[in-house]
């Protein structure tokens, strides 16, 4: 049986925009033949700043711990086979890998097809979107680590595609794991080195998950790096996505012919037009709230 988990996720990540990402999502996906789940998010209030601030280091920490137990008990509420997650940022795949993690043990292989590796801890960013690979290795801080897998997924079973240009803490991360990494030139001269890492690791379980920041935002526009309202120098320093959608498919159907894919997440979709059209129609008359009309 194959769990649809619909998480709107916008806390992790700091932008209310992704929890319309998700929804959208949901919209746009295949009809799911097994169940579909919501996790309920905190509900977006702009009269509330401090439904984002900052403990012990990481942006609205009550939260998304919260959310992540929530996903959790979801999940195990039907024990499934196989998981897609439709999200919201990229923690979202947390829950489902670690349940998949759990379910398939030793064989189990995660592909994680973005720009950037999200090995980070609080000690180096305050955003819990940033944090899931290192959690599924078991590093992080307790509360977090209460979330991960049982026993860490194996290192070399866990493979970054379409990433480029770390941050210092993250190659760090990388090497001390000894974490294979495919570039945006291989992926897009075909991925034969994903065909290769799944044989080479004897992986017979995949969960793969695509944080569309791996794409090229020249091609394909509603992406954390696209903000409208961001400052010019807001992103530099920051590895941007080189794919297209074509090329992620690639990867996918590599993963499929090769091994069992048990697992897909698909986050940080961020559809800012979509959102500057919801917030216009919402200030429109008849469309938006109501003010009392004379009879007539």
């Amino acid at each position: 049986m194959t769990l649809r988990l619909i998480y709107p996720d916008w806390q992790a990540g700091g932008l209310p925009c992704y929890r319309l990402g998700a929804q959208l999502l949901e919209f746009l996906a295949p009809p799911s033949a097994g169940p579909t789940e919501h996790i309920t998010t905190a509900p977006i209030d702009p009269t509330a700043p401090d439904s984002l601030a900052s403990q012990d280091g990481v942006v609205a920490k009550p939260a998304v711990l919260a959310d992540l137990a929530q996903a959790s008990k979801t999940i195990a509420k039907h024990a499934p086979d196989r998981i897609v997650t439709l999200g919201g940022d990229c923690l979202v795949s947390l829950p489902s890998f670690t349940y998949l993690a759990n379910r398939y043990g030793a064989g189990f292989g995660v592909l994680w097809v973005d720009a950037h590796p999200d090995v980070s801890r609080p000690e180096t960013y305050d955003h819990a979107h940033a944090y899931p690979v290192a959690l599924l290795l078991r590093e992080g801080s307790e509360e977090f680590v209460k979330h991960s897998p049982t026993t860490a997924v194996t290192s070399s079973h866990v493979l970054f595609a379409g990433m480029h240009s770390p941050l210092p803490h993250e190659q760090e991360f990388i090497d001390r794991h000894g974490i294979a990494t495919v570039s945006p030139a291989q992926v897009q001269l075909g991925g034969q080195e994903v065909r290769d890492w799944i044989r080479r690791e004897g992986i017979t379980h995949l969960a793969v998950h695509i944080d569309l920041d791996v794409l090229d935002e020249a091609r394909f526009h509603s992406l954390y790096f696209s903000r409208p309202d961001a400052a010019s120098d807001a992103f530099d320093g920051i590895a941007r996505g080189k794919l297209s959608l074509m090329d992620v498919a690639g990867l996918l159907r590599i993963a499929d012919e090769e091994t069992d894919v048990v697992g897909v997440s698909v986050a940080e979709y961020l559809p800012w037009d979509a959102l500057n059209l919801q917030r216009f129609l919402a200030s429109l008359p008849l469309l938006g709230q109501e003010k009392p009309r004379k009879s007539t």
